[in-house]
């Protein structure tokens, strides 16, 4: 049986009921990492579990709304209650909104898309930050998008949202530069999920490459010997790329 690079860390995942998450989540737990899972929908908790248990992984549920900034201060606290440290932080849970002119995007539906993509993200950061630092090379990863860069129109509140995420992950990742934690975003590209089936309903699915072969590009971020911080790196067929 090859070695498990993860054997013995302890990685939480956001968003990790289905789609993108979910793959991340077996990627880490197939490497031999206690994958704490959370998201809302229990169901898919349920489902991710017994696959991760299948392939001989262990795993904790969280069911969990990202938006329960309190419930996010517990979980750093239970983190630490029962494992003293954390090793990798995956912070993939993300919403699109709805896609509008930014005239005509809603108070509610905005406030909903910077709580999911930015805020909580910044309240797993302070919640998990201690936790993070005592471990011996702590990785995190949050999932960004090319829009936060290329801005197209309609898609206001999700492109600002992942500016802003890539701003604060860039920033915290300079604040720790000096510690053997290292910080950085992924870029997954367009992936076969839900929420990309929704913002293009007339595109061929087939044609998107599977989020499982997107997680594997991110499970190297997740490794003691990757040592970049403050970047964004892509996925890309040929393999990960650091963007410009």
């Amino acid at each position: 049986m090859p070695e498990r690079r993860l054997q013995g860390r302890v990685a939480l995942v956001t968003g990790a009921s289905r789609g993108l998450g979910a793959s991340i989540a077996m990627a880490l737990a197939r490497e031999g990492a206690h994958v704490i899972a959370t998201a809302r929908t229990e169901g898919g908790l349920t489902e991710l579990d017994d696959a991760i248990k299948s392939a001989g992984g262990s795993a904790t549920l969280v069911p969990v709304d990202i938006r329960d900034f309190d419930a996010l201060d517990r979980l750093g606290a239970a983190v630490f209650e029962r494992w003293k440290k954390l090793d990798i932080l995956i912070g993939n849970a993300g919403v699109l909104g709805k896609l509008t002119p930014v005239a005509h995007a809603e108070p509610k539906m905005w406030d909903e898309v910077m709580a999911v993509n930015v805020t909580a993200n910044y309240r797993l950061i302070r919640s998990l930050d201690v936790l993070l630092r005592q471990s011996d090379s702590g990785r995190a990863v949050f999932v960004t998008s090319g829009l936060a860069r290329r801005c197209w129109a309609y898609w206001g509140p999700y492109s600002v949202s992942k500016a802003a995420l890539e701003a604060m992950v860039k920033t915290y990742a300079a604040e720790i530069a000096t510690t053997p934690l290292r910080v950085n975003c992924f870029s997954p590209g367009a992936t076969r999920t839900r929420m990309r089936a929704t913002a293009m309903p007339g595109e061929d699915p087939l044609s998107l490459p599977h989020p499982d072969k997107v997680a594997a590009q991110i499970l190297p971020m997740c490794l003691s010997d990757f040592n970049d911080n403050g970047g964004v790196w892509k996925y890309d067929p040929a393999g990960l790329f650091k963007q410009a």
